[in-house]
């Protein structure tokens, strides 16, 4: 075969290569509207790091319906995480400028993703950093900005994140910490559970630092000036 028919062959499976992967991909999330995710890659990952550490393997996890998530607990992860949640599409690039900027001048790194981000990398890539994944990252956020609501993307997001070593959504998160389900959970223990989201495994909502617990204190008072949420 010649250079340029092979370069045509590269080229059309490359072609049907990415028209494929933005099928699946696009069927994928539209999937995922209506289904409830059954487990992500971060649990996997999880599990076989405490199998590695000679720990069960654990992955105590919970669904909850929207509806029956308390009003706090809704309120809480918005004053924590994305407060411009309900008004952006997917970004908050403000947000993101003054991350990349703290971050330049600190060794403590700070995230900028939206909760449409978070839930996007949660549900559909794999744990890491890299440019390859944020670019993944974007475009699955773009993809479940248009096919989703933002109510099932919160749904979503409060039912699959990272809530403790083998803990994921806040239903087992409420159970674990507090022996009640997500639906009884009032502002302050909302807030404390909202505060361990960006480093579940090494803080705890019942026993926080005095850092933890100002973070705590932040958000109740952000919970407050946003008042009711309208999904």
């Amino acid at each position: 075969m010649k250079r340029g028919g092979i370069l045509k062959l590269i080229l059309r499976i490359l072609k049907l290569a990415l028209i494929l992967f933005f099928v699946i991909s696009i069927l994928w999330v539209l999937l995922y509207r209506f289904v409830n995710p059954p487990v992500t890659w971060l649990m996997i990952t999880r599990g076989f790091e405490r199998k590695a550490d000679g720990k069960d393997w654990k992955i105590d996890k919970k669904w909850i319906d929207f509806d029956d998530i308390s009003d706090p607990m809704k309120r809480a992860a918005v004053a924590a995480e994305d407060q411009k949640f309900l008004d952006h599409f997917g970004f908050d690039f403000k947000a993101m400028e003054k991350a990349i900027d703290k971050n330049s001048h600190s060794h403590k790194l700070i995230g900028g993703s939206t909760i449409s981000q978070q839930t996007a990398k949660n549900i559909f890539l794999w744990p890491g950093r890299s440019y390859v994944r944020k670019g993944f990252e974007a475009y699955f956020t773009i993809l479940i900005e248009l096919f989703w609501s933002k109510k099932r993307i919160m749904e979503v997001y409060l039912n699959e994140i990272e809530m403790g070593d083998g803990i994921y959504g806040v239903e087992a998160a409420a159970q674990n910490y507090y022996h009640k389900s997500a639906s009884d959970l009032n502002t302050y223990q909302a807030a404390a559970i909202a505060s361990i989201f960006p480093d579940p495994l090494k803080w705890s909502p019942t026993n926080p630092s005095d850092n933890l617990r100002h973070r705590q204190y932040l958000i109740r008072k952000n919970m407050r000036r946003l008042g009711p949420l309208d999904f």
